[in-house]
């Protein structure tokens, strides 16, 4: 295969290519959208919160929200914006939504605990277990799904986390036990 059978190729799959990038990122956007909307709900009723730790990628991720928007500039400047859906939902994403959801605050609501990864509702968890080595991390056991998120929590919180959590096992919000950490030897509060 020369350049001159790749070309073509190429002027023809690569907008079929963003095309279908643009429907992946849609659905990313739409998620990230309703999270936003729930966190504006939950906030309210927050216990004990924080802000998590800026990703690791974020600086990458605002270059590529620029790159994005440049290119997606001059689409619109050569009068092509029915050929600009996937680098425009690139650049929602990268450029608004992803900022935005890093200012969802992590930790313990009146319904549920949002991890590093998402929301978790109190009913939903089964087992927990601190992990304490250099940060302190609280693994949330799912049983209705076979998934485990984590909750980096920082140091200075730790007694008040356990304390918040101890509170939901009285008032019988957070059940342990059934599956995932619990060897069923102890109380579940002693869990906790």
């Amino acid at each position: 295969m020369g350049p001159e059978t790749l070309m073509p190729w190429f002027a023809w799959g690569a907008p079929r290519l963003l095309f279908v990038l643009g429907l992946g990122f849609l659905g990313a956007n739409l998620k990230v959208a309703v999270d936003l909307i729930r966190y504006r709900q939950r906030r309210q009723h927050a216990l004990l919160t924080w802000r998590g730790p800026r990703p690791v990628y974020y600086r990458l991720n605002m270059l590529l929200a620029v790159t994005l928007g440049l290119l997606l500039a001059a689409k619109l400047v050569r009068k092509e914006p029915d050929r600009a859906f996937g680098e425009a939902m690139m650049f929602v994403y990268y450029a608004c939504l992803f900022p935005l959801s890093t200012r969802i605050a992590r930790g313990f609501y009146g319904d549920g605990v949002w991890s590093d990864s998402g929301f978790m509702r109190w009913s939903q968890i089964s087992a927990i277990s601190w992990k304490e080595e250099r940060d302190v991390t609280l693994i949330l056991i799912s049983h209705f799904r076979n998934i485990a998120r984590r909750l980096q929590v920082p140091g200075d919180l730790y007694g008040e986390a356990r304390r918040v959590l101890r509170e939901k096992v009285r008032e019988h919000t957070l059940r342990i036990g059934g599956s995932g950490l619990d060897l069923g030897s102890r109380a579940e509060d002693d869990a906790v």
